[in-house]
């Protein structure tokens, strides 16, 4: 509720702001659409490949250990019925135990995936910032926004940081 209520302050405070400065003077306003500049840019991209590295090896040995697990597993199914009860039941341990350490496994592959994306992906939008930033001071915008529910074509400034953003070399 709060953040609503910030988002509430915000707008009018915005639309105040922009009413008076319409009055002045023209007033310049651009949009960037971050989801692109994260999917398009040339840093982004290097980032997504890097990370695809470094988890590549851990993401084939899962597959291999749950490609193993059901083999194990489906083993265990067609033989079942032949087994001893005693037989089965400790079959049927090492198979749980199994999969539980697959499951931990892959739950810390998860994690650990998604805590360098967000490193990485935060590194990109700093980089993205201080691009938007020389931009709107070059082309002498008033404000620019990252988020919004609609957005003219024409204050959509997006290419133009992607394309400085690379030609920086993503720095």
């Amino acid at each position: 509720m709060k953040y609503l209520r910030q988002q509430h302050w915000s707008a009018l405070a915005l639309g105040v702001m922009l009413a008076a400065s319409a009055q002045a003077q023209e007033f310049k306003m651009g949009f960037v659409n971050t989801d692109r500049v994260f999917r398009e840019a040339s840093s982004a991209k290097a980032a997504q490949s890097k990370l695809e590295q470094e988890f590549s090896r851990r993401e084939k040995e899962l597959v291999d250990a749950g490609n193993t697990l059901k083999t194990a597993s489906e083993k265990f199914e067609r033989e079942a019925p032949t087994l001893a009860e005693s037989q089965r039941n400790t079959r049927q341990k090492q198979l749980m135990d199994q999969d539980r350490e697959f499951q931990r496994k892959r739950r810390e592959f998860q994690e650990d995936l998604n805590a360098r994306k967000n490193e990485e992906l935060q590194q990109v939008l700093e980089r993205a910032n201080r691009v938007v930033k020389q931009v709107a001071e070059a082309e002498k915008y008033d404000v620019i926004l990252q988020e919004a529910v609609y957005v003219n074509p024409k204050h959509d400034i997006t290419d133009k940081v992607i394309k400085a953003l690379n030609a920086s070399g993503g720095k």
